[in-house]
């Protein structure tokens, strides 16, 4: 048998691109106006795992919101996002109610 060596051994080493976008993700927003959240024209919205305080980029047809998560949810499935009615207003989706979105 030979004994190898450190000179006879090989490594590979790679590394994977950072995606700026790992957070991203798309599904139904809808708002809430029965609480606390969001008075004073606050733009806010709950989200299930992103941390308080945080601030995400929500878009739908053509705009492009900023918002503070200051809640979670929401609970029903298939939604991503609850918006303060200030929040919807500016996204524009106060007549439809629910709506697809992009969340960055």
């Amino acid at each position: 048998m030979r004994a190898l060596t450190i000179s006879s051994i090989c490594v590979a080493t790679f590394s994977l691109p950072v995606l700026s976008d790992a957070h991203a993700e798309s599904g139904l927003a809808s708002y809430y106006g029965y609480s606390k959240a969001g008075k004073n024209g606050e733009m806010t919205c709950a989200h299930r795992t992103r941390a308080f305080g945080s601030v995400l980029r929500v878009s739908y047809g053509g705009r492009s919101i900023q918002c503070r998560v200051n809640d979670r949810g929401p609970f029903i499935r298939g939604r991503i996002v609850d918006l303060s009615v200030p929040a919807a207003r500016a996204l524009g989706m106060m007549s439809a109610g629910v709506v697809r979105v992009s969340v960055d």
